[in-house]
C-alpha cells in the first residue's frame, strides 16, 4: 500500500513539472530559432490572441456555445479605445509625461473593459438567453447574426476605412539587449496580458463566483439544484470574457496603431483556433494555444513563408482534431460537441 501511495505521489509530481518543463523547452527552442526580436514579436501577438481566446473558451465551457460574435466584440473594443483616447482623454499622440501616461492607460483600460463587459452582458441577455433551451444550431446562427450586426454598426458610424489609433507610447522608448532593440511597448503588452490571465485564474479558482462558474461548466442542472444562480453565473461569464476582449482591443490599438471593422473576423477565427488547440473550455489551454499560434505565424514569416502562415496554423488545427481532439490541456467531455 505504501509503495502504491509513493508511486502515485511520484506521478503527481512528474505531472506538475512536465508541462512547465515542456513550455520552457519550447520557448528556449523558439528563442534560438527566431532570435530575440522575433521572439518578442511572437510573445506580443500571442498575448493578444490569448486574451481573445479566453472569452471563447469561457463561454463554451459554461453554455457550450461557440460565440462567433466574440471576435467582433474585440473589434468594437478597438473603436471604443479610440473614442476614450481622443474624446475623454484628449490624447492624439505619444504622452511623454510618465504620470500622465500611467493615468491615461488606467482610464483607457478601465473604461474600455467596463463598456465592453456591458456590451457582452447585453448580447447575452438579448440574443442568447432567450435561446438557452433551443436546439444548439439556433444560438450558433444567432452568434453569427450578432457578429454581422456589430460589424454593420461600426461600419455605419465610422465607415469602411482603416482608422488610426492614437499611440500613447513613444516609439523611441526602447532599450537594447546585445544587438536587439526591445521596445517598452512590447513589454507592456506582454506584461498586461499575463497580469490579466493570472487575475482570471485566481478569480476562477479562489472566489465563490469562480467556483459557481466551474460547477456550472461541469453540470448546469446539478449546480442549479445546489443553489447556484445559473443566469447570473452565465452573465458574469460574458461580462468577464467581453471585458478581456476589451483589454485585447486596447492592446491591439496601442501595438498596431490602426483598426478596421473587418478586424474581428480573422482575429476571432485565430483566437477560436487557439481555444481549440489549447482545449476548448480550459482557460490555461486557451492562453497556451494563443501563444502557440503566434509562434507559428511569426516563425513562418521569419523563414520566408509569411503568406502561408494561416494555412500552417489551420493545418495544425486539423492535426490536433485528428490526433488530439481535446487539445493540449483539454479532457474528455462526453457528448459535448
Amino acid at each position: 500500500m505504501a509503495t502504491a501511495t509513493g508511486t502515485v505521489r511520484t506521478e503527481r509530481v512528474r505531472g506538475q513539472f512536465f508541462l512547465p518543463a515542456v513550455i520552457t523547452g519550447f520557448l528556449a527552442l523558439m528563442l534560438g530559432l527566431l532570435g530575440f526580436e522575433q521572439f518578442l514579436n511572437a510573445m506580443t501577438l500571442g498575448a493578444i490572441y490569448a486574451l481573445i481566446a479566453l472569452g471563447y473558451t469561457m463561454v463554451y465551457g459554461i453554455i457550450e456555445l461557440i460565440n462567433f460574435a466574440h471576435g467582433d466584440v474585440f473589434m468594437v473594443a478597438t473603436f471604443v479605445s479610440i473614442a476614450v483616447s481622443t474624446t475623454l482623454l484628449g490624447q492624439t499622440g505619444a504622452v511623454l509625461d510618465i504620470p500622465t501616461l500611467i493615468i491615461s492607460l488606467i482610464v483607457l483600460f478601465t473604461v474600455t473593459i467596463v463598456v465592453m463587459a456591458l456590451v457582452g452582458a447585453l448580447i447575452e441577455r438579448l440574443a442568447y438567453r432567450p435561446l438557452r433551451n433551443a436546439p444548439k444550431l439556433a444560438p450558433l446562427i444567432t452568434a453569427i447574426g450578432v457578429s454581422f450586426i456589430l460589424q454593420n454598426i461600426i461600419q455605419f458610424f465610422v465607415g469602411p476605412y482603416i482608422t488610426n489609433v492614437p499611440q500613447l507610447f513613444s516609439t523611441q522608448w526602447a532599450f537594447t539587449i546585445g544587438e536587439s532593440r526591445v521596445p517598452l511597448l512590447n513589454l507592456f503588452v506582454i506584461g498586461s496580458a499575463l497580469f490579466l490571465m493570472v487575475v482570471l485564474q485566481l478569480f476562477i479558482s479562489r472566489t465563490k463566483t469562480g467556483r459557481a462558474m466551474r460547477t456550472t461548466a461541469m453540470d448546469r442542472d446539478a449546480s442549479s439544484l445546489m443553489g447556484v444562480d445559473i443566469n447570473r453565473t452565465i452573465m458574469i461569464t460574458f461580462l468577464i470574457g467581453s471585458g478581456l476582449a476589451g483589454a485585447a482591443g486596447v492592446i491591439h490599438g496601442l501595438y498596431y496603431g490602426n483598426t478596421t471593422f473587418t478586424l474581428g473576423f480573422q482575429s476571432g477565427l485565430k483566437a477560436f483556433t487557439a481555444a481549440v488547440l489549447g482545449g476548448i473550455g480550459n482557460t490555461a489551454g486557451a492562453a497556451l494555444g494563443g501563444f502557440l499560434i503566434a509562434f507559428v505565424e511569426v516563425g513562418a514569416a521569419a523563414f520566408g513563408f509569411g503568406r502561408w502562415g494561416g494555412a500552417i496554423v489551420f493545418s495544425l488545427l486539423v492535426v490536433f482534431l485528428i490526433f488530439r481532439p481535446t487539445g493540449l490541456l483539454g479532457s474528455s467531455t462526453g457528448d459535448r460537441a
